[in-house]
């Protein structure tokens, strides 16, 4: 049966709706049927906190039905709820005591693949300290690429060191981060074969070791030697340094 309430119109506000499902979602609710049980078994002092108004006559607060919970959670804006939540996170954290370090990385999301619909893939942000600082969805024809330079336009980059994999190593992405007044770590592998050529003929048997490394991971005994080298020009924008990683 459709729901009365709903044909009248959501009375809940809209950011109540949504905190209270993501609060639902971090209790473990996988499903927006379990968001709404969720939501329909909270106590009134937690109905409260999340932002629902009480009726005036009663003084107490109705959950929301879950058709409305499934009728905002399809109305809203997937990014700018993500912006809106990256800028929260930004605005709550400390400021960093030492040099910010940011880490772009892409992930399929678990579950989201249907027998009609690819897997949603996102590219986030992270600070090393754990915080998401800001989350896109990646357009189903395409890949991360496009999505790096949006992914961090509303971030403050100043002097912070962006990492991400061997796929955002592209001269337009090291230039804008240039412009940022960012600094950056690019992964070279095989598949940018001019220029893991060129870095591979620095001499690197002239140049002695920085650090060496001993420990243990996945049932094996790990060796890691880290050697750096300085150059002049490499054909990469604004790159004055390599390191070798030998493992």
């Amino acid at each position: 049966m459709p729901n009365p309430r709903a044909r009248r119109g959501i009375r809940h506000p809209w950011p109540a709706l949504l905190t209270a499902a993501a609060a639902a979602v971090l209790a473990g609710a996988a499903s927006v049927t379990a968001i709404g049980e969720w939501i329909a078994d909270a106590p009134q002092r937690v109905l409260a906190l999340l932002g629902f108004r009480p009726d005036p006559l009663t003084g107490l607060i109705r959950p929301p039905h879950a058709t409305t919970v499934r009728l905002v959670l399809a109305a809203t804006d997937g990014d700018a709820l993500d912006r809106a939540i990256g800028d929260f996170l930004q605005a709550r954290k400390a400021p960093p005591s030492g040099r910010k370090v940011i880490a772009v990385d892409g992930k399929t999301l678990r579950g989201s693949r249907t027998a009609r619909r690819t897997a949603t893939a996102l590219i986030a942000a992270m600070a090393h300290g754990g915080e998401v600082l800001a989350q896109r969805q990646i357009d189903g024809k395409s890949n991360e690429i496009p999505a790096f330079v949006p992914l961090l336009d509303g971030i403050d980059l100043t002097d912070a060191v962006i990492t991400a994999d061997a796929l955002h190593t592209q001269h337009d992405h090291a230039a804008y981060l240039h412009e940022r007044g960012a600094h950056y770590l690019a992964v070279v592998k095989r598949n940018h074969p001019g220029l893991h050529e060129r870095i591979r003929g620095l001499p690197w048997h002239e140049i002695r070791l920085d650090h060496i490394e001993r420990a243990r991971a996945h049932h094996r005994d790990e060796i890691r030697r880290l050697k750096t080298a300085t150059f002049a020009h490499i054909d990469y924008p604004h790159a004055r340094q390599a390191l070798q990683v030998v493992r």
